[in-house]
């Protein structure tokens, strides 16, 4: 049950920010109870103490600015274009923050490679992380992201402008390719959700 020392005053703000809803406390040793994907946040006089199934959930909103994430993102396509999905996934010292796996509908393999790239870096804007290490085992995508290769498709040229433009939000960025092995979480949420 993670504890973090904080102004509970600055910490209710940072998640009213992240679209929390705050509620009154319980008891009156309670300042206030904040609740996000199976973690409960309550404030006490300065501390805040995150319990529940997912305590990340909350505690990477908590903590100061200057966090880091490692973000892994991952597409699947069946048939190529075809049913579509994606999912990525958000780590850091922690554990897992957050994840995510939806069908997109009809796609390429490299289009929804990019949607799921795109969902995971609007997750880590939305969690407040300054730094991020962003992991993919498309070497396609993360070359085109890093301009390394050029992108002729229209489509897949707009959603590079539109990854390039969410990296530009943080403090500092990366983008590297990584085996599948290591992908296997968002590989998983991405094959789950087009199983569904």
């Amino acid at each position: 049950m993670p504890t973090i020392d904080c102004d509970p005053s600055e910490a209710r703000e940072r998640l009213a920010a992240a679209g929390v809803e705050i509620k009154p406390g319980n008891t009156p040793h309670e300042r206030w109870r904040a609740e996000r994907d199976g973690a409960v946040a309550v404030a006490y006089d300065g501390t805040v103490v995150v319990q529940g199934s997912s305590p990340t959930a909350l505690t990477a909103l908590l903590r100061d600015a200057g966090d880091r994430a490692h973000v892994y993102f991952d597409g699947a396509s069946r048939g190529n274009p075809g049913p579509a999905a994606v999912g990525w996934c958000l780590v850091t010292s922690d554990g897992i923050v957050a994840e995510g796996g939806e069908r997109i509908g009809r796609a390429t393999n490299n289009q929804a490679e990019y949607e799921a790239l795109i969902a995971a870096l609007e997750a880590a804007t939305d969690f407040g992380f300054d730094e991020i290490d962003v992991r993919g085992d498309s070497e396609l995508i993360v070359k085109q992201v890093r301009g390394e290769w050029n992108t002729n498709d229209p489509t897949l040229r707009e959603y590079r402008v539109d990854a390039r433009t969410l990296l530009e939000k943080f403090d500092r960025w990366s983008i590297a390719h990584v085996p599948r092995s290591v992908n296997e979480r968002a590989d998983d949420l991405a094959n789950e959700a087009l199983d569904e």
